[in-house]
């Protein structure tokens, strides 16, 4: 039974740090390409980051660029998979998800091009 474990959203001030987690567990997850969406309340799920299946960092979105980063850990056929994220914004706050891409793809900014979802973690940021 594949599992992706979205965690670590939580309430945050503005300009403060957080690292968010998710391991993929119980498929080949380490050839495929793994990736952070978010989704605000009324808005689309939107491509955070990427990082393919070398753990290079890809399809970042321009709003955090220099910001966030997107660690790979390759373990077996597992994945750990984290998003850390500096200087956040209120437009910061959503719902975040990872997902993982099909079998040695690349990785897309596209939510088609990815097959499993974690369920999602909570991202509040406060003024």
């Amino acid at each position: 039974q594949p599992q992706l474990v979205d965690s670590g959203g939580t309430l945050v001030q503005t300009g403060g740090p957080l690292t968010l987690s998710c391991p993929a567990l119980g498929r080949t997850f380490n050839s495929r390409p793994m990736a952070w969406f978010r989704q605000a309340p009324g808005e689309g799920r939107l491509i955070v980051a990427a990082a393919e299946r070398s753990g290079s960092s890809t399809g970042s979105a321009d709003s955090v660029k220099g910001r966030f980063t997107v660690p790979r850990a390759n373990a077996g056929n597992s994945v750990y998979l984290h998003l850390q994220m500096n200087s956040l914004r209120s437009e910061g706050a959503a719902v975040y998800y990872c997902a993982a891409g099909r079998t040695r793809e690349h990785s897309s900014t596209s939510t088609q091009a990815y097959e499993y979802w974690g369920q999602g973690t909570q991202v509040t940021v406060s003024s």
